[in-house]
């Protein structure tokens, strides 16, 4: 097949997606509105006040696409994250949901030197990988802003074109998506920021009893955001703590990419599988600590994850390309001993 021909055909199977079974998802079905968001946790009430103690009056699940009318900013809190969306039939907070688009691409015609970063631009794309015995199988759902390294492009289960994910967890992972829900992300969005800046002058301030990070060019202030540390849990014996570490250390090791959680094969929405994990700095990395974007919830000024620095997506994308050691786009990881973060 000529490139012509492929381009024409990978046009021309973007109005057939939309017939597609596999892609017959909710967010495929969700109302137009300014703002949709998905809920990320496995149930949510929707309260008749901006109040978590007023009247519950019913219930969104795991991956419910919700329309959100406007935004209220409630004087009963929490006080670290008082905003509530106003939606259908009530009020949803909004920790734990992910702000998302409906966003669809169009299909690349090669893979350059397979492999491409890119990152998911649906609320949720269902993966499936193929058995040989048992044929089509789903597995993860991959989530807006989710990031993943296309290997090829590849006929999925209904004919159409759909690319190979790598999991970066284990190389023998390897499972399909439609090509249409992954953005290809282009060299020019991953250039470094600041190249100009003298690296030693460079460095990261995290405070966990704020709950902020502030990012330094010298004693200029050039990012200052929430973020979300690690939980205090007592240590169990063999377990690693989920505190954040104190005390001061340098990025070491950069991933655009990253498989978190208990690395298991599955199909499980609740199971503690985070694949795709974006813009990971990792600065403890013998013990996995990093600074990564959050597709999991919006809950930023208080202890949420297992040890590492939650961000918003974005904001985790702009320390990945501001810090050092400088990451190549397309390479799945960057080492060296770069950006100071200081933890207190």
């Amino acid at each position: 097949m000529s490139r012509r021909q492929f381009l024409k055909l990978g046009i021309a199977s973007l109005g057939s997606l939309a017939f597609s079974p596999y892609l017959q998802e909710p967010q495929l079905n969700a109302p137009e509105a300014n703002k949709l968001v998905r809920v990320a946790t496995k149930s949510l009430s929707v309260y008749s006040q901006p109040d978590d103690q007023s009247l519950i009056l019913f219930q969104h699940y795991r991956d419910d696409i919700v329309n959100v009318y406007y935004e209220v900013v409630s004087d009963k809190g929490p006080k670290y994250n008082p905003v509530w969306y106003r939606v259908w039939g009530g009020y949803l907070h909004r920790a734990h949901t992910q702000p998302v688009q409906n966003r669809l691409n169009p299909v690349l015609s090669q893979i350059p030197n397979g492999n491409q970063i890119s990152e998911v631009s649906v609320p949720f794309s269902q993966s499936m990988t193929y058995k040989t015995k048992e044929g089509w199988l789903p597995l993860y759902r991959l989530y807006y802003l989710s990031t993943h390294w296309i290997r090829e492009i590849a006929e999925g289960p209904d004919g159409e074109p759909w690319y190979r994910i790598q999991d970066e967890v284990d190389h023998s992972y390897t499972y399909f998506v439609p090509a249409a829900h992954l953005r290809p992300i282009p060299p020019e969005e991953l250039t470094p920021i600041s190249p100009e800046v003298d690296p030693f002058k460079k460095r990261i301030e995290v405070s966990i009893s704020r709950q902020e990070l502030t990012a330094y060019e010298n004693d200029k202030v050039v990012l200052h955001t929430e973020i979300c540390s690690g939980m205090f849990q007592p240590r169990l014996a063999g377990k690693i703590s989920t505190k954040t570490p104190i005390g001061t250390y340098n990025v070491e090791v950069k991933m655009p990419s990253k498989h978190m959680g208990d690395g298991f094969m599955t199909d499980d929405k609740d199971a503690y599988e985070l694949p795709g994990v974006p813009w990971c700095s990792f600065f403890v990395p013998d013990i996995g600590v990093a600074i990564h974007g959050t597709y999991w919830h919006t809950n930023y000024g208080t202890p949420m994850s297992h040890g590492c620095i939650n961000m918003r997506p974005e904001e985790a994308k702009w320390i990945f390309r501001w810090t050092t050691p400088v990451a190549p786009p397309n390479d799945r990881d960057a080492r060296g001993f770069g950006t100071p973060v200081i933890v207190t």
